[in-house]
């Protein structure tokens, strides 16, 4: 019934393990209780939910399966992204109508407020908002950033288009050809972050459980009746917050909504604390910053004076030494001036791959809510959706909540899909080689 495989990532130390203070005891579920509304997962988008529904005087329990922070959430690069990876507005509207319209200008603020949301609540999570930027890694590859940058500002997103020479002193180096930047958005402690959204909302009042996965919900009786190993809980509403991590304690939690998306794993990888005349010269202003590569290159700074970055290999023998030394290849290309790297932490973690990079948005039934698919961009998106599913618990109608819903489609083959996806890397290395 369950899934060994995301548990055994636990042995997997990370940068912020290793820095973020404990969170909240977080108890098992014991026995049966009834409330208001029901949250299937700790992450962002659970803990996002419970908090607007407390805020709106809901009383909400929250089931997580390890701690609040352990999936996703808390294994990210932290970077706050206001975009999906490839989808930009006009075709998501030109896709979702009216919804999609909708979801786009979700999207839009949904960086802005994270930062307000650490802000009112003083969560201390290293926020920084000093912007994101897309560089683009070849000449004709400029279109991209041209054409997302008009989108974005025809939806009044705070972005601007980027030559060469400013994206050279944004971030340090000569590799781009220009690109673009938005000002909403950063970077953060992302489990630092859970765990002070954990605090928070039961400091609000939530009831959060931790070991607590949930292993059957149906519902019944005008309710939701939700099963742990432990316990059960019954309530008018239920949220499904699980996204890439759906199956990976119980197969049978929601296996439609699981099967259409492909967990990837994402390594993430943190350098040893750089020389202060290095770390003025990367991304000297502290952006965020994720490029056009299909195989993607990203990176931020830390608040210890590291560099954040990661990547993947196709083959996994031997995979931390051998990722470390072609990524320590891919900086020095970068910004020379860094010289021979050391990672001291590298770790990974799920991402929830869909076949368009869209999310998706699904009716579970009477006021029951979920979605899964994040492709990469979910820390910032994360909280916006917390916030529309609290709308949605509360009665807020449909054709005014900013979620573009669809029917489950599951993936055929999707367990061989998800094995040969690595291989990928291949298609995208080739298409990165050519000039569009």
């Amino acid at each position: 019934m369950g899934s060994t495989a995301a548990p055994a990532m636990a042995d997997i130390p990370s940068l912020w393990a290793a820095v973020t203070p404990p969170g909240p005891g977080c108890p098992p579920l014991q026995g049966d209780l009834q409330t208001d509304a029901i949250v299937i997962g700790a992450g962002f988008t659970g803990l996002s939910t419970a908090l607007h529904l407390r805020q709106a005087g809901t009383e909400v329990v929250v089931l997580e399966a390890a701690e609040p922070g352990w999936g996703g959430s808390g294994r990210n690069n932290g970077q706050v992204i206001p975009t999906l990876t490839r989808p930009d507005p006009d075709d998501i509207e030109a896709r979702f109508g009216a919804a999609g319209e909708r979801f786009v200008l979700m999207l839009r603020d949904c960086a802005a407020l994270l930062f307000d949301i650490v802000s009112e609540h003083g969560i201390e999570a290293e926020a920084e908002q000093t912007g994101w930027v897309q560089p683009v890694h070849s000449p004709g590859r400029i279109r991209i950033a041209e054409r997302r940058c008009s989108q974005w500002r025809a939806r009044g997103a705070p972005v601007e288009l980027l030559d060469r020479a400013e994206v050279c002193r944004m971030t340090g180096s000569d590799a781009w050809h220009g690109g673009f930047w938005n000002r909403t958005g950063g970077h953060v402690n992302p489990l630092a972050l859970a765990r002070g959204m954990a605090r928070t909302v039961m400091n609000q009042g939530a009831r959060l459980y931790g070991h607590s996965p949930v292993l059957h919900y149906e519902h019944r009786d005008g309710l939701w009746h939700v099963r742990t190993p432990t316990g059960t809980a019954r309530a008018p509403a239920l949220v499904l917050a699980t996204n890439a991590y759906t199956d990976a304690f119980a197969s049978t939690l929601a296996p439609r909504i699981a099967h259409q998306v492909v967990p990837v794993f994402s390594w993430q990888m943190a350098t040893e604390p750089l020389d202060p005349a290095v770390q003025q010269a990367i991304l000297p202003g502290r952006q965020a910053m994720s490029d056009t590569h299909g195989e993607l290159y990203f990176a931020r700074p830390d608040a210890r004076g590291r560099l954040v970055t990661g990547g993947n290999l196709l083959f996994t023998l031997h995979e931390r030494a051998r990722l470390s030394a072609y990524v320590a290849r891919r900086l020095a290309r970068l910004w020379p001036i860094i010289g021979q790297v050391h990672f001291d932490y590298v770790w990974k973690g799920y991402v929830g791959m869909t076949d368009d990079f869209m999310p998706r948005f699904h009716r579970l039934g009477p006021n029951g809510w979920a979605w899964a698919g994040c492709n990469g961009r979910a820390v910032a998106l994360s909280f916006a959706l917390g916030r529309e599913f609290a709308r949605a618990v509360g009665g807020t109608p449909e054709d005014r909540l900013a979620l573009p819903f669809t029917e489950p489609r599951p993936l055929p083959m999707r367990n061989l899909i998800r094995h040969v996806a690595p291989w990928m890397l291949l298609r995208y290395r080739m298409l990165d080689r050519r000039e569009i």
